[in-house]
């Protein structure tokens, strides 16, 4: 990502947002592992939806990881517009 700080402020964001703190390895960590492919794949979307959730402490329903999903397939989200998606939820 070009912003170096944009790490750091979606982190402040996540924090903000969940009210729970969660540590910029355990994002860098979990970050590693995400591909190109995690996101065009259903299973391994769901599984990252559902890593994400339990990192942050915040409950996520059956039905809320469906909207996730399919907000993504219908997206055609990529790795190449993952700032872009970063940035927008920042601001929300």
């Amino acid at each position: 990502m070009a912003d170096k700080n944009l790490s750091k402020d979606v982190l402040n964001v996540v924090n903000k947002k969940t009210g729970k703190p969660i540590s910029e390895n355990a994002v860098k960590k979990l970050a590693s592992g995400v591909t190109s492919d995690t996101v065009q794949n259903e299973t391994e979307l769901r599984k990252l939806i559902k890593q994400v959730s339990t990192m942050a402490g915040v409950p996520v329903t059956e039905q809320t990881v469906n909207d996730i999903v399919g907000a993504v397939q219908k997206s055609g989200l990529n790795m190449n517009n993952m700032e872009t998606l970063m940035k927008m939820l920042m601001k929300k």
